[in-house]
């Protein structure tokens, strides 16, 4: 990143131990202001130790934490300008919503009025649009009400940064669409610092300015949606990231930019080197990952224009409205996922279960890259 620019988070060599547990191993990096940063990965893989580390419920092992360029160790949460969205939005079920929202003001140093706290309160509401909401109580309201009011209760105090623990994880598909519209408008709106924790790659995807990876409390690659997508540095990401045909073998040989594999079965495949990723060496092991919407299909007896052809049995056919998905066995590589568009309505019923077909694609649609 530019040094020129400001950073409302930042991890020096941060660790977190738990017993002998390390939670976090040795975390360095910095979250511009005004940025959507997301966490992703696994279950166990330390992004909410992290996140409880920004927040103040957790204190690094060794390493320094800064909030806007001011280091925050020893300081307690509620004395950090920062604010915490939870999966279960704890909300107080005997308070009105704007008695939840206004909670947090009461401890602002000055305190503001009562009118003050209720007009506070009140603009809070319309920022989420739930004005006139507020005499009800929490259960009252719907599940993605209630994450709203959690939203303005954390937003009130206008923090510095703003932390979602998994905040969608509890509402149902087409909820969750609309409420990732939701913070991302009022991302825009009150221009502030969101970090986001997420197992749900596509959550973190559809959201996020930078993304990064986690896996056994390291940083695997921290990029764009997009770069990590199109340019994943290793197998971990191009697996966890979306969905890749992952070819391993022997690096045979570099030819220029392009990496030549030599598979278990005795094949070759070629494909470039990805970017983002340490340098293959020959005689190293790598693999190559092709995405399933650069892979194509055709029938067995078809003439497939496609650098790598292989032939194979339909073993799944999954529709899923505006693409078809199918899984194809084939002799040199088992499964190979493939995914075809919807164009129009041509293309009939496609190929069913058992069909003899060809799959293939072109040696540049692959990257080459470590495990």
């Amino acid at each position: 990143m530019d040094s020129s620019q400001v950073f409302d988070i930042e991890f020096r060599n941060v660790v977190k131990r738990y017993g002998s547990v390390q939670a976090v191993n040795g975390l360095s990096f910095k979250v511009r202001r005004g940025a959507f940063h997301s966490f992703l990965g696994s279950s166990g893989c330390g992004k909410t130790t992290t996140l409880r580390m920004i927040a103040g419920f957790e204190q690094p092992s060794e390493g320094e934490v800064l909030l806007a360029g001011k280091p925050v160790a020893g300081i307690p949460a509620h004395q950090r300008p920062v604010n915490m969205v939870f999966q279960h939005y704890a909300l107080f079920p005997h308070l009105t919503v704007a008695e939840n929202i206004a909670y947090g003001l009461r401890y602002r140093t000055p305190r503001p009025d009562r009118a003050a706290q209720r007009r506070m309160a009140d603009e809070a509401l319309e920022m989420v649009r739930l004005s006139g909401f507020g005499a009800r109580k929490p259960h009252e309201l719907s599940g993605g009400q209630q994450q709203r009011v959690a939203l303005a209760r954390a937003l009130v105090n206008k923090p510095t940064v703003l932390l979602l623990d998994e905040p969608l994880a509890a509402l149902d598909r087409k909820l969750r669409k609309e409420m990732q519209s939701e913070l991302l408008r009022l991302q825009r709106e009150v221009g502030i610092t969101f970090v986001l924790v997420t197992h749900d790659q596509e959550e973190a995807l559809s959201m996020s300015d930078s993304i990064s990876i986690m896996k056994d409390g390291l940083i695997i690659q921290t990029a764009s949606p997009e770069a990590l997508y199109e340019t994943p540095a290793s197998r971990y990401v191009a697996d966890f990231i979306g969905e890749s045909n992952l070819f391993s073998g022997t690096v045979r040989r570099l030819d220029g930019d392009r990496v030549v594999l030599g598979t278990a079965t005795g094949l070759e495949l070629s494909s470039p080197q990805t970017p983002t990723g340490p340098a293959l060496a020959p005689q190293t092991e790598g693999c190559i990952a092709v995405r399933p919407e650069l892979v194509g299909i055709a029938a067995d007896d078809a003439d497939l224009a496609r650098e790598v052809r292989l032939r194979g049995c339909v073993e799944d056919r999954i529709y899923l409205g505006n693409l078809t998905e199918y899984r194809v066995r084939t002799d040199a590589f088992g499964i190979v996922c493939v995914r075809v568009p919807r164009q129009g309505g041509e293309g009939g019923d496609g190929f069913g279960h058992g069909a003899r077909v060809q799959v293939g694609w072109n040696q540049a649609s692959g990257l080459a890259m470590t495990l």
